[in-house]
C-alpha cells in the first residue's frame, strides 16, 4: 500500500456521516467481508481526497473514491450506486489512517452519536482545558492513582455518550492531548493503564451509580466490539518488550509502577465476572500477559513468585464472596508454573476445572513459554495434563495439536503419550485424532476408530480416502463390505445404487492388491445370496458387475 494523506478528526467524522448516508447496512457488511479477505489489490492517493483502487470480485473492479463528494464515487462493477467494492476500499483507508474499521463498518449506528463541535475538541471550554493541563502536569511524578484521576477527568464530557468504538477513540484522543513527554518505557505503562481504564468503564458502566450493580453481565454489541478492540491493543502492547529489573536502580523508576499495576490487575482479575466465556476474561488475560511477557523474562529468583502467592492467598480473606475462585486458583497455578513446581500447578488447575469457568485459552497459555524455551519434557507433561481439561466442543484444538507436533518432533519417545492423551479426550479430540492417525500412517487404528463410531464411506469424500487406498487398501475392505451390506438391507432402489458404487470401489481395491480371484469369489457369493432382489440385480448389471 502506498502512503496516504493524513486525515484529521473533522474529516473522520465527515467520512462516518457520508458512509452512513450513502451505504446501506448490507452493503457495508459485504464490504467488510471483502476488506477482511484482503481483496484490495492496489490502493493509491494522487491528492488528499482522491482514492484509486483495484478490488478483486468476480473480476478485478476499478474503484474511484472522492472523499469530498461521494456522488462522484465510481466502480465499474455491474451494481449501480455505492457498492461493496467501494465500502471495502473505504474500510482499508480507515485502517491506513489508524482509525477504527469497526466504527466505519457500523457507520449507521456511529453516525447517530453526539458529536462535539468540529472547531473544538472534547471538553473545549477554557476552564476544563486548564484543569486538564493541571492534572496532566502531575502525570510524570505521579503513580497509577494520579493517572486514573487524570483519565476520569478527561472522559467527563463523554459521560452520556454511547459506549462503542467511537467513544474509545474520543476518550483516547482526550487522554493523550495534554499528556507530557514520558520515557518510552513509562509511556507504555501509561498507555496500558489508559486502555485498562477504558475497559473497566465499558464493562462496568454503572459501578459508581448508587443503587445499581457494579458489573453488567451482558454487554451490547457495539460495547463488546469496543472492548475487543481495546483488548487487542493491550495484547499487542504487552507482547512488546519492556526492559525491567526490580533489583536495579532505574532512571525512570519503573518497578514501583509495575508493582502498582500488578496490584490493580490482581484485584480486577480476582473479581472479574466469568458468566460469558466466548472470550478469555479481559483482566485475567492482562494479568497473564504482564507476568508472561514483562515480568517473567526480566526477573530471576523465586521470591517474586512466592510473594505473589502470599498476595493471592491474602486476597481470599479480603475479597470474601466477591472472589472468583477460578481466577484465584489459576493465578496461583501460574506462580507454581514459574517456580517449576508443576505438580502443585496441576493440582490447582484440576481443582479449578472441577466446575465450568476456565477458558481454553487460559489453559493453553501455559504451553507458550515452554515452546519458546524449548522445554520439551515439561511441555509433554503439560499437554498431558491440560488436554482432558479442554472440555469446550467449540474450541479449535489446532494450537494444542501443533504443540504436540513440536514436542514429539524434539522428543520422539513422547509419541505414545500423545496417542494416549488424544484417546482419552475423545470425542472432543476426534478431528485432531483422525488427522494425526493419517499423518502418522496408522491406518488400521484409523479404520477401527471409524467403525467404532459408526461412520460410513458415504460420509467421506473420495479424496479423504485416497491416502488409505494408496497406502493400505486392505484396511478399507471391511469398511466397504459392511457398508455395502447395510445398503442392501434397506431394500430400495437408491440404496442399491449406493451399494453398487461401493462394490465398484471394492473391485478396484482387489485389483490393486492383485487379488482378482478373491473378488470374483465374493461377487459370485454376493449375487447368489441376493438373487431374489431383482432391483439390485438390475443395478449390478447397469454397473457392469455382472452380465
Amino acid at each position: 500500500m502506498q502512503p496516504t494523506y493524513t486525515m484529521d478528526d473533522t474529516q473522520w467524522s465527515k467520512l462516518i456521516q457520508n458512509v452512513a448516508y450513502y451505504f446501506n447496512d448490507l452493503t457495508l457488511k459485504r464490504g467488510f467481508q471483502y476488506y477482511k479477505q484482503n481483496r484490495i489489490r492496489s490502493f493509491t492517493m494522487t491528492e488528499p481526497s482522491k482514492i484509486n483502487a483495484l478490488v478483486e470480485g468476480r473480476e478485478d473492479y476499478r474503484v474511484t473514491i472522492d472523499l469530498d463528494s461521494f456522488t462522484r464515487c465510481h466502480c465499474n462493477c455491474p451494481v449501480s450506486g455505492h457498492c461493496k467494492h467501494m465500502a471495502a476500499v473505504l474500510l482499508s483507508y480507515a485502517e491506513q489512517q489508524n482509525r477504527s474499521v469497526q466504527v466505519l463498518a457500523n457507520a449507521k449506528a456511529a453516525s447517530f452519536l453526539p458529536k462535539t463541535s468540529s472547531s473544538s475538541p472534547i471538553g473545549a471550554d477554557g476552564k476544563h482545558q486548564q484543569q486538564l493541563k493541571e492534572h496532566a502536569s502531575r502525570i510524570a511524578d505521579g503513580g497509577i492513582t494520579e493517572w486514573r484521576e487524570y483519565f476520569a477527568f478527561c472522559i467527563t464530557p463523554l459521560a452520556h455518550t454511547t459506549r462503542n468504538p467511537e467513544y474509545v477513540d474520543r476518550a483516547l484522543s482526550s487522554i493523550t492531548k495534554f499528556k507530557p513527554k514520558l520515557s518510552p518505557e513509562m509511556d507504555k505503562l501509561f498507555t496500558l493503564h489508559a486502555h485498562l481504564f477504558l475497559i473497566e468503564k465499558l464493562a462496568k458502566p454503572s459501578a459508581n451509580l448508587p443503587g445499581q450493580v457494579a458489573f453488567t453481565s451482558s454487554l451490547g454489541y457495539y460495547t463488546q466490539v469496543a472492548v475487543s478492540e481495546l483488548q487487542e491493543a493491550i495484547t499487542r502492547l504487552l507482547k512488546s518488550t519492556l526492559p525491567l529489573s526490580p533489583e536495579q536502580e532505574q532512571e525512570y523508576d519503573l518497578w514501583p509502577h509495575i508493582v502498582e499495576t500488578l496490584s490493580y490487575l490482581r484485584r480486577e482479575m480476582l473479581t472479574e465476572s466469568r458468566d460469558r466465556l466466548r472470550d478469555q476474561p479481559s483482566f485475567s488475560l492482562c494479568y497473564d500477559l504482564l507476568w508472561r511477557n514483562w515480568i517473567y523474562p526480566n526477573t530471576g529468583g523465586t521470591k517474586l513468585y512466592l510473594d505473589e502467592i502470599k498476595q493471592l492467598q491474602q486476597a481470599e480473606s479480603e475479597l470474601g464472596a466477591s472472589l472468583s475462585r477460578h481466577a484465584w486458583l489459576l493465578a496461583q497455578s501460574r506462580m507454581y508454573f514459574y517456580l517449576k513446581d508443576d505438580q502443585k500447578a496441576w493440582e490447582l488447575l484440576n481443582t479449578a476445572a472441577e466446575r465450568p469457568g476456565l477458558h481454553p485459552d487460559e489453559l493453553m497459555s501455559f504451553t507458550s513459554p515452554l515452546l519458546d524455551a524449548g522445554e520439551w519434557s515439561r511441555l509433554v507433561g503439560w499437554l498431558v495434563q491440560i488436554g482432558p481439561l479442554l472440555s469446550s466442543r467449540l474450541y479449535n484444538l489446532n494450537g494444542y495439536s501443533n504443540s504436540w507436533e513440536e514436542a514429539v518432533r524434539h522428543l520422539p519417545e513422547a509419541e505414545p503419550r500423545m496417542w494416549n492423551t488424544l484417546g482419552t479426550m475423545l470425542p472432543i479430540s476426534g478431528e485432531v485424532y483422525e488427522e494425526k492417525l493419517i499423518t502418522y500412517g496408522k491406518w488400521q487404528i484409523w479404520m477401527d476408530y471409524q467403525l467404532s463410531i459408526g461412520k460410513q464411506p458415504s460420509e467421506f469424500r473420495v479424496t479423504d480416502l485416497q491416502p488409505m487406498e494408496k497406502n493400505a487398501p486392505e484396511v478399507l475392505l471391511p469398511f466397504y463390505h459392511q457398508a455395502a451390506e447395510r445398503f442392501v438391507l434397506d431394500k430400495n432402489r437408491h440404496s442399491y445404487k449406493a451399494a453398487v458404487k461401493l462394490l465398484k470401489r471394492l473391485s478396484k481395491l482387489y485389483k490393486k492388491m492383485k487379488q482378482e480371484e478373491r473378488w470374483e469369489a465374493f461377487l459370485e457369493a454376493f449375487t447368489t445370496r441376493h438373487s431374489r432382489l431383482r432391483a439390485l440385480q438390475e443395478e449390478l448389471r447397469k454397473g457392469k458387475l455382472i452380465p
